[in-house]
């Protein structure tokens, strides 16, 4: 009885081994052997370009706010001299508040916006800081006697992500940047039959080029690559491995959790059979 005791411990050891998850792959191999000298010559993230459909807030600020007023979206000065800024809130149907985006520029179809006393400036194509100090011209000193300090913000620097990945969706970036390993913690961590060597960028450009292109996650010279860092905008679709793909038709999770434990249970169950009759003989 002793010895069929140790030959069940055995045999339920070798089960939990063979139900072990398989090792996750390594992202950015071989990272160490890229020179030091050639990680630090890496070029900081730059501003992004500005492009249709982009959601923009412009503010101005200065020594002077109500001469300034009539420049930011959302301001205005009332009958005794106030500056007064309008809620940016709305009700919704459900009765709850939520925030309105009348009071940012969209970027029009012809990458245009029409900017108070300014009219339309075309602005597809330009930096924020471009942006802004061609709004700084336009304004001073024909409009106001102080330079004012003038800040353009991104609003909508968001990526998808698709595929073999924990989360699917849209990831919004709070300060206009995102690289592609950002992405991927956004979304989860990819799932471990994803490829990680043939990662899909789908990117559409503010002059309105689109481009297509493949990334190796497990590339060291990834971190070097012009794709590492994304745009407003980029699509990013991880396909499945090979045995992904084949059990495409697989059972319901759960169903396939029980399959997989009765599975196990029946091995081991004719393991320890044959064990205990080779011990007979």
């Amino acid at each position: 009885m002793k010895k069929l005791g140790i030959i069940l411990a055995v045999a339920a050891a070798m089960a939990v081994a063979g139900c072990s998850a398989p090792k996750k792959v390594a992202y950015i191999q071989k990272v160490d052997a890229i020179p030091a000298e050639v990680i630090a010559q890496i070029p900081a993230p730059t501003d992004p370009t500005l492009m249709a459909g982009d959601l923009l807030n412009i503010d101005l600020s200065g020594a002077d706010p109500v001469a300034l007023a009539p420049f930011n979206r959302g301001m205005y000065v009332d009958a005794e001299g106030n500056v007064v800024q309008m809620s940016h809130r709305v009700s919704s149907s459900s009765g709850s508040s939520i925030e309105s985006n009348t009071e940012y520029y969209l970027v029009n179809s012809e990458g245009d916006i029409d900017f108070p006393m300014l009219g339309k400036i075309h602005v597809a194509g330009l930096t924020k800081r471009q942006l802004e100090q061609e709004i700084l011209n336009g304004v001073y000193p024909r409009y106001v006697k102080d330079r004012p300090s003038v800040d353009v913000r991104l609003m909508n620097f968001r990526v998808t992500m698709l595929g073999a990945v924990k989360s699917n969706g849209v990831f919004q970036s709070k300060n206009e940047r995102m690289n592609i390993l950002e992405a991927i913690a956004m979304a989860g961590d990819l799932d471990i039959q994803a490829q990680r060597d043939n990662i899909i960028l789908y990117r559409l450009n503010a002059d309105g080029t689109r481009e297509l292109h493949r990334i190796d996650l497990t590339d060291k010279n990834l971190l070097l690559s012009p794709y590492y860092n994304l745009q407003q905008n980029d699509i990013i679709y991880v396909e499945p491995n090979s045995s992904r793909k084949n059990n495409s038709w697989a059972l319901n999770p759960a169903v396939g959790a029980v399959l997989t434990v009765v599975g196990g249970i029946s091995s081991v169950a004719g393991l320890v059979v044959g064990i205990v009759n080779l011990t007979r003989l």
